[in-house]
């Protein structure tokens, strides 16, 4: 049996009310498509020290959109990273609450906008946290294999969630991970921590996660963490997501979120995307509804999605009622 932990999950609070949670989609791609240089090894982070006000106008925008969870710009925002731009670690701290408030704020200011009509329950804000991987921003976090074991892992990620924990998200989104070490390491922190948050790998297939784990094997590994309320995959090619939904849904009785990208494949010669085999057909509302056919209840988007696929999904969610 799973052990009672505190904080109340507020995913389960939720999907008491609804029966599916619309995540936000891309940060750093859509800060691209504004215009922000990211051509750094802080990848989005880098804009919590140049640009915050824009990453708080794409959390704005996603709500608009119909998203009920903001994930903050704290994916490579990691106490290593920020010293290697000459932040010691009181600035780097603060740079890692003040994403969490942007998504805070621009929640604050969304309430405010909203309709009188709309009964949706008040969006979370949820704390990324990127992998290992991501702060040797060496695309690791598609690859797994770190050579370090659970005890090194949880002293790497212990500081971050210490931080993001007193900045007050409702959440963690423990996200891109590519091995279950990872994913033990993370969730032993947010029982360690009376944290609550989701798990979310990245995989290579509809079968294994990125190291090559069976996921199934994965979703029940995290049966004994009271702290992870869902569990899922996200930064994955869409063409493999039912297969992976169902895999989890076989293993495990956690609510399932997925967030795949938007179909496009990165070519790291030419250094742009081109359309992967899910694009040129189908939108992304519409693969969306067979993820959630296929037992998903929170669905949102990774890399190129935008507040126009978020909207089109909610749309298509509203009609149906």
């Amino acid at each position: 049996m799973t052990p009672p932990l505190d904080p109340i999950d507020p995913i389960a609070q939720w999907l008491a009310r609804r029966p599916h949670l619309i995540l936000d989609g891309a940060l750093a791609t859509e800060l691209e498509r504004r215009g922000a240089d990211l051509r750094d090894a802080l990848w989005s982070a880098r804009l919590l020290i140049e640009q915050p006000e824009l990453i708080r106008a794409v959390h704005l925008d996603y709500f608009r959109a119909g998203a009920d969870v903001a994930t903050s710009a704290s994916y490579q925002a990691t106490f290593e990273g920020f010293a290697r731009r000459g932040l010691d670690t009181e600035a780097a701290a603060a740079l890692m609450r003040r994403s969490v408030e942007l998504a805070q704020e621009a929640r604050a200011q969304w309430l405010q906008e909203r309709p009188a009509s709309d009964a949706r329950p008040t969006p979370l804000v949820a704390a990324s946290v990127g992998p290992y991987g991501a702060m040797k921003a060496d695309g690791s976090e598609y690859r797994g294999d770190y050579g370090l074991d659970e005890e090194a892992l949880m002293a790497f990620h212990r500081p971050r969630l210490e931080v993001l924990k007193a900045a007050g998200a409702d959440l963690m989104a423990c996200e891109t991970l590519p091995c279950l070490a990872e994913a033990r390491a993370l969730a032993r922190l947010m029982d360690e921590l009376g944290l609550r948050g989701w798990i979310s790998f990245s995989c290579r297939d509809g079968e294994h996660t990125s190291q090559g784990e069976p996921i199934g094997d994965c979703a029940a590994a995290l049966a004994p963490f009271a702290s992870v309320v869902a569990i899922g995959v996200n930064c994955t090619a869409p063409q493999h997501i039912a297969s992976l939904v169902r895999a989890i849904r076989a293993r495990s009785d956690r609510p399932v979120l997925v967030y795949p990208n938007a179909g496009e494949v990165w070519d790291a010669q030419a250094k742009v995307w081109r359309a992967g085999p899910e694009c040129a057909h189908r939108a992304f509302d519409a693969q969306a509804m067979d993820w959630a056919g296929a037992g998903a209840r929170l669905i949102g988007g990774c890399c190129r999605t935008s507040p126009a696929d978020i909207a089109a999904l909610w749309r298509r969610w509203e009609q149906q009622g």
